[in-house]
């Protein structure tokens, strides 16, 4: 492949070529694009209202009046604002999507800077589905290339979709491919996120994919006044792969590029906690289903459940006395206790009167905690990332030993749901918080979005209704 990014031709010249450049991708790849807006624009519209969200708000609020771009649930900003306010809320819930070998929540940080930079730039739905197929493919494939090592200290969704989210902007202001590379370079001086947050539990894990978009959009406007970046900043010496990673395969930038659309590989979440208890989660829901249990037969029958994972998913879900909702998101423990017990693993299994400061205050599921014992699996650490395994054994109090398992959970690529489903989780976590109106108005527009010109109206229009609707609901 040959590059005219500018003098440079190596690995992030070849991507801000691919991107500034790329060939007409197949209709499937469009409705995956949908798919992932839906989805999307479901967790940003529900996590607006939730109090990071709202402090997040109201700092944007602060850095000065704008109108260019809607931020849900308070009014209007900055494209970088909005970028920035939206990312945040769509990551809250923790039910934003998961592409399994990055390990990237793409769609806070690109889905998010989209929206802005179309609604400011005045652009179409067309241009809006075509900016975050390529934010996607940025963003996944950079993952790709420095997944597993990277996420030993680095948050992904903070780190590597800082490009996704410059592509995308990029993309909607008509970058070119030099513009496009220094786009890539300012994106990547800036990628930050560490997980250092999860030791407490604090509220940066929402702040990374915020700031992501927020400077993938600063990136680009940047990049299209001149602003240059580092030509190689993902393989030099003192690049992003070499920072943040102690092993990467370069290869994964262009290996099938143009051929193979990464953002048809995404993967939806249906649990609203971390991406890697899911497939954990599954197997005790069918368990739970295939034995025709309620939680007083677990509690009576289940003498010991053991649950075999994988190295690096561990590390993220390894709390094993949550003492809040958003260490219990990160407790495999905790939700496959609940998913035995309730048959539910939603947003009711995270409420803030379940926990205390001496652990889980609901009497079941703190009692089956301590017969909950995780550990890791050197096999099925073996099969990650390609593969997020999980094996269930349930030792019964009358000997016998239940088995179950799993290597994908439902709603990636593997194991599949259907837009319908999707869309029922869109009313689930949209409805109850701003009315059947203004959620079949979102669905309508996600399902039209090539018939909007101008998405800077419908997207106001919008904001304005979820904005109107809050004092109806409350």
């Amino acid at each position: 492949m040959t590059s005219n990014a500018s003098s440079h031709s190596g690995i992030s010249a070849a991507l801000a070529d691919f991107v500034a450049s790329a060939p007409a991708f197949p209709e499937a790849v469009t409705e995956d694009a949908r798919r992932s807006v839906l989805d999307g624009l479901g967790s940003m519209l529900a996590g607006s209202l939730e109090p990071q969200s709202r402090m997040v708000q109201r700092v944007v609020r602060g850095l000065g009046t704008s109108d260019e771009a809607t931020v849900f649930s308070a009014g209007r900003s900055s494209a970088a604002g909005a970028a920035l306010a939206n990312g945040v809320a769509t990551h809250t819930l923790e039910l934003d999507d998961i592409h399994k070998t990055s390990t990237i929540h793409a769609a806070a940080p690109v889905i998010s800077a989209a929206l802005a930079v179309a609604e400011r730039e005045h652009r179409g739905g067309r241009d809006l589905l075509r900016a975050v197929v390529l934010g996607y493919e940025a963003a996944l494939r950079v993952g790709e290339a420095v997944n597993p090592s990277h996420y030993r200290h680095w948050h992904p969704t903070g780190t590597v979709a800082t490009f996704g989210a410059a592509v995308a902007a990029g993309h909607l202001i008509g970058l070119d491919a030099a513009q496009m590379l220094n786009a890539l370079g300012s994106a990547g001086t800036q990628a930050a996120g560490l997980w250092e947050f999860n030791a407490s539990g604090a509220m940066s894990k929402t702040l990374h994919p915020g700031k992501a978009a927020m400077n993938g959009v600063l990136s680009a406007d940047l990049a299209r006044l001149g602003f240059t970046g580092a030509g190689t900043i993902l393989e030099g010496p003192r690049g992003f792969f070499a920072a943040t990673s102690h092993e990467h395969d370069a290869s994964r930038i262009t290996a099938d590029l143009g051929a193979v659309w990464k953002i048809s590989e995404n993967g939806y979440k249906l649990y609203s906690c971390c991406g890697h208890t899911h497939t954990a989660i599954d197997a005790a829901l069918d368990l739970r289903a295939e034995q025709g249990w309620d939680a007083r037969q677990v509690l009576e029958q289940v003498r010991e459940v053991r649950v075999f994972t994988y190295g690096p998913g561990w590390e993220i879900v390894s709390e094993q006395r949550p003492r809040t909702p958003y260490q219990a998101k990160f407790s495999l423990a905790y939700v496959v206790s609940a998913a035995l017990l309730e048959g539910a693993v939603g947003l009711d299994q995270f409420s803030a009167e379940r926990f205390g400061p001496d652990g889980v205050a609901e009497p079941a599921i703190a009692e089956l905690l301590t017969r909950v014992r995780p550990q890791v699996s050197p096999a099925l650490t073996g099969m990650y990332p390609a593969a997020w395994p999980v094996r269930l054994e349930l030792e019964l109090r009358d000997g016998r030993l239940l088995r179950v398992g799993g290597d994908f959970p439902r709603g990636n690529m593997e194991n599949p749901v259907t837009t319908a489903v999707l869309e029922d989780k869109f009313r689930t976590l949209v409805q109850p918080r701003f009315g059947p109106a203004v959620c079949e108005q979102a669905l309508d527009l996600v399902r039209h979005l090539e018939d909007v010109s101008d998405l800077s109206l419908a997207f106001a229009n919008l904001g304005r209704a979820v904005q109107a609707s809050q004092e109806v609901v409350r």
